[in-house]
């Protein structure tokens, strides 16, 4: 992807929703890796305003899972309509999608 926003993201291994997700095996919850990939996004101008004020998430893909003290690769792409997103974990692809604007 060329273009693309890259953000390395280091999950803390304490990190308060490994709490109970789940016992004997922590996972970060999609929802926590999604919260991220946003952030990143709107934190950037040029990002933030192809999503407007209220974005939505078109599609999400989780491949991998997430666990505490992981390094992240988050990677962030505009195109005509959306904002592509890809969570890389190593060489091993965790998460794609895409956000939009909300019309």
């Amino acid at each position: 992807m060329s273009g693309t926003l890259v953000r390395r993201w280091p999950v803390p291994p304490d990190h308060a929703a490994f709490a109970g997700h789940f016992p004997g095996r922590p996972l970060l919850p999609g929802v926590v890796l999604l919260g991220e990939v946003l952030e990143t996004a709107l934190a950037d101008p040029e990002l933030a305003r192809a999503l407007g004020p209220a974005p939505r998430l078109a599609a999400a893909k989780f491949l991998a899972p997430v666990g505490p003290g992981s390094e992240l690769e988050l990677r962030l792409v505009r195109t005509d309509a959306a904002v592509r997103f890809e969570v890389w974990l190593g060489a091993r692809l965790a998460a794609s999608g895409h956000f939009e604007r909300h019309a």
